[in-house]
């Protein structure tokens, strides 16, 4: 007979879409960023020693050492593994990879190509799992990009942001995102290459306005900000002739952010192809923030991390 005294221990809180923090905590998390960013010395030592399981199915630059650094900030010890060292899904299961690590480890993060694995892996880990992005989704991206906007700004809500591009996992995660800040946000891609009708649907349902316009200069009419990514991500390098031709008419260049106004800024998540998806001029150019964003990652993955460990208290969620 269980012993009704014992206490069951409390759910384990994962961050597989950005979306898994509601509006008060994704606001509490960018608060959070933006403080220790200024003041390091309040940032906990909430891993204390413990090690962080960081897989890497993908090669990475900006995630792996934004994560890496956010847990050393953190007091703990990054374990980076690459995909073949791990094998997963092929050598162990994502279930029994999951087990294993979290009986090491404080977190997990994981950059997979099949967000199912993370699933498996968050319905089988007693630890905090973290998507350092999937086929699907590039939450902590997403994160930093409005940590970005909202230290230029100073507000999000009202603002508007035109994504001009392919509609992939980055801009999935930026729309869920900005609907849980009240940012609106266009869309503009070649036919074949639009946001899925269901990732539209999510959105609205979460409260926020994305609109879908083909043509770039009337989407970044009236925006405060343009946002790029590359037309041929990993994975998809046998598409990259068919999408060199239909995003031929997409780049980011000195006319098109000058439709959108003077003070409009310019964001691309890296890395970047000049002279294909942006010209030079815009990228090294006074608007853009794009520098900034990178080393964001860092910051907004860092608050993140606490947020899941609960190194920030409920009196502090609700300040």
């Amino acid at each position: 007979m269980s012993n009704p005294a014992v206490s069951k221990p409390a759910p384990v809180k994962h961050f597989l879409e950005v979306d898994d923090f509601d509006p008060v905590e994704l606001a509490f998390v960018l608060a959070t960023a933006q403080r220790w960013k200024l003041k390091p010395k309040e940032v906990p030592n909430c891993l204390g020693g413990q090690g962080a399981a960081l897989l890497f199915q993908k090669p990475s630059t900006r995630t792996r050492v934004s994560t890496e650094m956010a847990v050393v900030t953190l007091g703990g010890h990054p374990i980076s593994l690459r995909g073949e060292e791990v094998g997963l899904g092929v050598r162990e299961s994502a279930s029994d990879i999951a087990k294993m690590l979290a009986g090491y480890c404080a977190l997990i993060g994981a950059r997979v190509n099949n967000h199912h694995d993370l699933e498996i892996m968050a319905e089988n880990s007693t630890v905090p799992i973290v998507n350092l992005l999937s086929d699907r989704a590039h939450p902590c991206q997403a994160v930093a990009d409005l940590l970005t906007l909202h230290e230029h700004w100073g507000e999000l809500e009202g603002r508007k942001l035109a994504f001009i591009g392919d509609g992939n996992n980055v801009v999935t995660s930026l729309v869920c995102a900005a609907a849980l800040t009240g940012l609106e946000v266009v869309i503009s891609s070649p036919v074949g290459y639009e946001l899925e009708s269901e990732v539209v649907a999510r959105t609205r349902n979460l409260g926020g306005t994305v609109d879908l316009i083909s043509d770039p200069y009337e989407a970044v009419a009236g925006v405060d900000a343009i946002y790029a990514d590359v037309w041929t991500s990993m994975g998809q390098e046998s598409e990259a002739a068919a999408r060199q031709s239909a995003f031929s008419g997409y780049q980011i260049n000195a006319a098109l952010l000058a439709a959108a106004g003077p003070e409009a800024v310019f964001l691309h998540c890296l890395p970047a192809h000049r002279g294909v998806e942006v010209t030079a001029e815009v990228i090294d150019g006074p608007q853009s923030l794009v520098w900034q964003q990178a080393i964001n990652r860092m910051h907004a993955t860092r608050a993140i991390i606490a947020f899941l460990l609960g190194a920030i208290s409920k009196k502090e969620k609700k300040q």
